[in-house]
């Protein structure tokens, strides 16, 4: 009897302690699965900042200070000012600069308050400062304007990438940022690969974009910061240049609810430009603002960690140092030379395979120090024969 009566006992405590321990599995679920949701702003008025995050402080996390104006004033006080009232909001912040001034010995420091003002704001907002948006789009910019600095006489693709990473990760505006433990972002439409070896945390892949694989561009995305590592996110960006410029609210959720559901970290929305002129948020309109709130509303009933996600499972790898643009079959090689006889059969496989698996497919590259058996599940080479 006294063993039946303990049995009785440990069911009894199994059956109590079960509910609590579901829960804390799934606390530490969501824990682990990190997601931020923000918007940028552009413009450089104290007010207009005021106005924009009181419109979505409800249903973001995140403020991007996206205003080469801000940054490059001739003292901080604005910006200070900026920062602060997105922290009394309970949102996070990320701060843009093209370059932190008084970091390269070569260049006078223009504005000598930018060093001081990223080594205090960790101590000043704790963990509301999520980092430094430092440049923007140079793996793009560099296939669409080959940026000849990134490749004095470049002899091949091994020397291209090399050249380019080397140039990333001696800016000294990444290496300030290195050494003071400053979490770097930029937002980018190719060459991810590479931005990540030339030193940045996050990358946001551009969605929105006409013309542009949303499916294919994640993958580039994604299979970067997976293998090596790092975090990556989406961007929403402007749909063509010509007005209203970004996407319509269903198009812009579409996107939002893509990278969520491929297992984003951040998804931001790019708000910029002004449209129309006396629009006091940006370019972002009632049925945007409406989008995201569905969107933040979609996330809160669908935690990734209970529903699920696309994660990437299967890998397309790239031949090493492989720099082609991957937008259409005929885009160049490093900004630098067209497309060459790989380049067909590569098209194919990935289109193929990106048909076949959508979100779960990652496109990465031959790299020794990188192991792709490592992570998934299965793998295909660039010249595999796929039917």
């Amino acid at each position: 009897m006294r063993i039946r009566g303990w049995l009785l006992l440990a069911v009894l405590a199994v059956s109590i302690a079960l509910p609590f321990l579901y829960a804390y599995h799934a606390w530490t679920a969501v824990e682990k699965d990190e997601f931020h949701f923000g918007v940028t702003y552009g413009f450089n008025t104290l007010q207009e900042a005021k106005l924009l995050i009181d419109k979505v402080k409800e249903y973001t996390d995140v403020f991007v200070v996206d205003s080469r104006d801000i940054t490059f004033a001739t003292n901080e006080t604005l910006l200070t000012d900026v920062c602060n009232y997105a922290a009394e909001a309970d949102l996070k912040f990320i701060v843009y600069f093209d370059l932190i001034s008084g970091t390269t010995p070569s260049l006078p420091p223009t504005y000598p308050w930018h060093r001081d003002w990223l080594i205090t704001a960790k101590t000043k907002w704790g963990d509301k400062f999520l980092g430094v948006y430092l440049h923007d789009e140079l793996g793009g910019k560099q296939l669409e304007l080959a940026e000849e600095e990134h490749f004095d006489n470049a002899s091949d693709y091994a020397d291209a990438a090399n050249k380019f990473v080397t140039q990333l990760a001696g800016y000294g505006s990444t290496q300030f940022a290195k050494k003071n433990d400053i979490s770097l972002f930029m937002a980018d439409f190719g060459l991810y690969w590479w931005d990540y070896l030339g030193g940045y945390d996050t990358v946001f892949v551009e969605l929105g974009l006409l013309r542009h694989n949303t499916t294919q561009q994640i993958a580039f995305c994604r299979g970067a910061a997976n293998l090596q590592g790092k975090d990556w996110g989406a961007i929403i960006v402007a749909k063509t240049n010509e007005p209203p410029y970004l996407g319509s609210g269903p198009e812009i959720y579409a996107e939002m609810l893509a990278a969520y559901r491929a297992g984003a970290k951040y998804v931001i929305v790019f708000n910029h430009p002004r449209y129309p002129e006396t629009n006091p948020y940006g370019v972002l309109g009632e049925e945007h603002f409406e989008a995201m709130q569905n969107f933040n509303s979609y996330v809160k009933a669908n935690p990734r960690s209970e529903t699920g996600q696309f994660e990437g499972q299967v890998a397309f790898v790239l031949p090493r140092d492989y720099g082609w643009g991957a937008r259409r079959v005929d885009d160049t090689i490093w900004g630098l030379w067209p497309a060459d006889d790989k380049a067909p059969l590569i098209w194919e496989n990935m289109n193929k395979l990106t048909a076949r698996y959508g979100f779960e497919l990652d496109i990465v590259y031959d790299d020794a120090r990188f192991n792709p058996q490592s992570k998934y599940q299965t793998i295909y080479a660039w010249n595999a024969t796929i039917t």
